[in-house]
């Protein structure tokens, strides 16, 4: 594929790096010849990853659902975390990374989704600058997991590398469900 192989329609096309854009292509090609649906629940990230994966001509079917969930209410609300275990761990954890993409795969017509919980910065002391959790849910599969420490690079930076993380997390559990079907 000379140069990018279809460019994102939409503002973020000139924003992103082009192996992130060939990234996101590869992944919706993959999930279309599959047959497949995605869904996303996005905190840090507030959404950005939805959108990206809505954007390129042709393959915005493959997303069935994006989540933003932001605060620990939306988390509750709209995918079912247990405030309980918001209160033990806090929103930028493993179990509620997992736990919100246990949700959003049961809130949807989705066949694998992603999850992305952490601090894009600056935190004002709150946490981390730059944790970020991630889980990857498929029925009958085990969850994927990912913490990845980012450091202070920025924002837009923190939630750049969110990005390519969540991709390489879809791939991998791709990647996992064909190896089991050979």
């Amino acid at each position: 594929m000379p140069g990018r192989p279809q460019e994102l329609t939409e503002t973020f096309s000139t924003d992103l790096p082009e192996t992130l854009e060939r990234d996101i292509y590869h992944l919706l090609e993959r999930v279309c010849d599959a047959g497949l649906k995605l869904a996303t629940a996005e905190s840090c990230t507030g959404g950005l990853l939805a959108s990206l994966l809505t954007d390129v001509d042709g393959f915005g079917h493959a997303l069935d659902r994006g989540f933003v969930v932001y605060t620990d209410a939306a988390k509750t609300e709209m995918l079912g975390v247990e405030p309980t275990l918001l209160e033990a761990h806090g929103a930028v954890s493993a179990p509620v990374a997992r736990a919100m993409a246990e949700g959003a795969l049961a809130r949807s017509e989705a066949d694998i989704a992603v999850a992305i919980t952490g601090f894009a910065g600056p935190t004002g002391g709150a946490g981390e600058e730059g944790l970020v959790h991630f889980a990857c849910a498929r029925a009958g599969w085990p969850v994927l997991q990912s913490e990845m420490h980012y450091g202070s690079i920025g924002r837009g930076a923190i939630r750049l590398e969110s990005l390519k993380t969540a991709i390489s997390l879809f791939e991998q559990m791709l990647e996992a469900r064909s190896t089991e079907r050979e």
